[in-house]
């Protein structure tokens, strides 16, 4: 079939295509040895990724090479189109079949002796063994299976799938396949499989073959620039170097991250399709806000998993900063790191990317930015200069958060990290159009920090303009929790990150949770001199 040359772009959307996108090596993110090894030695084992980190794009890669080196058969399935079967195993196995067929005949050529003897059995349970039997009995080489999205199966076609995997492993290689290796976004031990009787069951004990599970991982800096490279290989455009660090700070190497933001400067901006135009920090910095603002389609994929139990109680833990009743479980924060959600720096729990830092707290608010129709709008709070009046801004927050906290918080879903959240969504409202809120958060830090940068004054040239960069610290102070202390380490983390981040303006605000507090002991508004800074502290 005839397809018309195009040039190329930085792909979005499904698996790299060498003929149409710029694309890195698929497999230099593998440990492609470590892979033959485990095929070599008859292991079933699991591969898992976030979503759209070029997982997909990989495992096709190995797939033609496993082929083209000629000692296994090697095919690839995607089982996601069997997810709507739920709990009717017939059904769903049927599907998988059908997949299965098809990969066959289309990537080797080659056919399973007597499928439809074994299909019109309408026994869902055992169709799968006896298909992979069938086939692995009629051919002398090996077959080497991977089963794409294995974790979107549902219920009882979920377990049935797993569990006649596990019952063909003691045929393997004669009678079945010699390696099988699951793919998804989370490993196998993050199964909780919700089986139409009601039972509850873990992967792990349907798949108890398991012998290792491989993490597919992100682009790293040298690989980012040379993604970006290729761009400006093809069409002469070129990429300031100082884009590059604040790339990796909004990624983190995070592959569908990383060409989106390119796609959105190069493409999506019109200043970008002009190819004489080279793409600076100004542009990349206004792609990320952009991207941010369309809630993309991968970005609202991530805000459908913070509806998940375990996802928030790690997530609600890490808005917190320090105000979380009930510590997180470890396996709870190892599936939301699998889930590419969260990474682990210095011992720190963290979001794992500039991008995501950003797009959570807009997603868990978004309503409540909404509902707050009736508030001041941004024009209130900026000067005659164009500053923005922080000050004004917060005496209003603590006459707002005074009057509607209890109704307000009730809203949320993420009730321990309600003020953070709140407050988060009276400021996005006003800086929305005239600057950026930077956010800083991790699990146990014990505290939030944001930065505000605005821009002033407006319309004029950027490079005319003045940037006011705000710190705000947030602190909570809970039951068995003196002010004192929270207040000593407040001005003490607030010093030090001010000077870090170069801030023109910095603001301390304590929440008072502990039960009894009248709203006349939690409001107030003072100052003290730490440092080189004037802090200003605000009670609320």
């Amino acid at each position: 079939m005839y397809a018309p040359k195009i040039d190329k772009f930085f792909n979005t959307a499904g698996p790299g295509i060498p003929e149409d996108h710029y694309l890195l090596d698929p497999l230099r993110r593998i440990d492609y040895d470590e892979v033959r090894v485990l095929i070599n030695q008859k292991r079933y084992f699991v591969l898992h990724a976030p979503r759209q980190t070029g997982k997909t794009t990989s495992l096709l890669a190995m797939v033609k090479r496993i082929n083209d080196e000629g000692i296994y058969n090697c095919v690839y399935v995607n089982v996601e189109s069997a997810q709507t079967a739920r709990n009717d195993v017939t059904t769903g196995v049927k599907t998988i079949l059908s997949r299965l067929e098809s990969a066959i005949k289309r990537i080797l050529a080659l056919s399973i002796p007597d499928i439809e003897s074994i299909r019109n059995k309408d026994e869902g349970g055992s169709m799968l063994i006896e298909a992979l039997e069938s086939f692995c009995a009629r051919h002398d080489k090996p077959l080497v299976l991977f089963f794409d999205e294995i974790d979107s199966l549902v219920g009882d076609t979920l377990v049935s799938v797993l569990r006649q995997l596990r019952d063909a492993y003691t045929n393997r290689p004669r009678f079945a396949p010699i390696s099988v290796i699951l793919c998804g976004v989370r490993d196998i031990r993050d199964y909780r499989i919700h089986r139409s009787d009601g039972e509850i069951i873990t992967g792990g004990s349907c798949f108890n073959i398991k012998a290792k599970s491989l993490r597919l991982g992100d682009f790293s800096k040298s690989d980012v620039r040379e993604l970006y490279l290729q761009h400006t290989e093809a069409t002469g455009q070129t990429f300031e170097d100082d884009i590059y660090q604040k790339v990796w700070e909004l990624t983190r190497g995070q592959p569908w991250l990383v060409n989106a933001l390119a796609n959105q400067a190069t493409w999506e901006m019109l200043g970008g399709r002009n190819r004489n135009n080279s793409i600076t920090l100004d542009i990349m910095e206004e792609a990320a806000n952009q991207l941010i603002i369309s809630r993309a389609t991968h970005l609202d994929q991530l805000a459908d998993k913070l509806k998940e139990p375990r996802v928030r109680s790690v997530l609600e833990a890490v808005i917190a900063g320090d105000n979380w009743t009930v510590k997180p479980l470890q396996d709870d924060i190892e599936y939301v790191i699998d889930l590419g959600l969260l990474r682990n720096e210095d011992s720190d729990y963290i979001i794992s990317n500039g991008v995501y830092r950003e797009v959570l707290p807009r997603e868990l608010s978004w309503v409540m930015q909404v509902g707050m129709t009736s508030q001041p709008k941004q024009l209130r709070y900026v000067e005659q200069d164009g500053k923005i009046n922080i000050k004004r801004l917060l005496r209003e927050f603590q006459q707002f958060f005074r009057e509607n906290s209890e109704s307000w918080l009730e809203r949320f879903d993420y009730k321990e990290a309600g003020f953070q959240l709140l407050l988060q969504a009276f400021l996005q409202r006003i800086v929305n159009g005239g600057g950026t809120i930077n956010r800083e958060y991790a699990l146990g830090r014990g505290r939030v920090d944001l930065l505000i940068r605005w821009r002033y004054p407006k319309n004029v040239a950027r490079e005319n303009q003045t940037e006011q960069r705000v710190l705000l610290e947030l602190k909570t102070i809970i039951e068995k929790k003196s002010i004192d202390r929270v207040l000593s380490e407040g001005l003490e983390q607030t010093e030090r990150y001010a000077g870090q981040s170069n801030s023109t303006e910095v603001h301390l605000i304590i929440c008072d949770e502990r039960r009894g507090k009248k709203w006349n002991e939690k409001i107030y508004e003072r100052s003290e001199k730490v440092g080189d800074f004037e802090i200003n502290i605000w009670g609320i």
